[in-house]
């Protein structure tokens, strides 16, 4: 049985198998199920692993689900058409990034007040999320 570790880590590196096919690569990492990205070519396959991982990895975190031992590469068998290699994340642009990310919310307002802030240019989005920094009494993002 894997050792899992139960600590946050700034750097995670974990292997994937990248299986290639002629309608493009398809990504599995052996220690996180469910961790399933593609792409069409190995650059973009790269890319999109990481992504896919630091998400992964961010939802594990959030969830306090523990984070599993990496496997080692040389215990990862492949086929012909397969590849292990091994993705880096640095979690704390990827936690960074998903933290600010906009969220649509829908919101009602009379309609004699929207016709009266749409005539000032009021930003609604702006003006809210200021709204809603006062009155949580903080100024930038805790």
């Amino acid at each position: 049985m894997k050792e899992l570790i139960l600590l946050i880590k700034d750097i995670y590196v974990f292997p994937a198998i990248f299986d290639y096919a002629e309608d493009g690569i398809s990504i599995e990492f052996p220690d996180l199920p469910g961790c399933l990205p593609c792409a069409k070519t190995t650059e973009e396959a790269i890319k999109n692993a990481k992504e896919a991982m630091a998400l992964h990895l961010w939802g594990m975190e959030k969830d306090g689900d523990p984070i599993p031992e990496p496997t080692p590469v040389d215990k990862i068998q492949v086929r012909e058409n397969q590849a292990v290699m091994l993705i880096e994340v640095y979690m704390p642009l990827y936690r960074e990034a998903i933290e600010n990310q906009s969220v649509k919310k829908t919101l009602t307002i009379p309609q004699w007040l929207n016709k009266l802030a749409e005539e000032k240019n009021v930003n609604f989005s702006q003006l809210l999320q200021s709204a809603l920094k006062e009155h949580l009494g903080i100024h930038d993002r805790p």
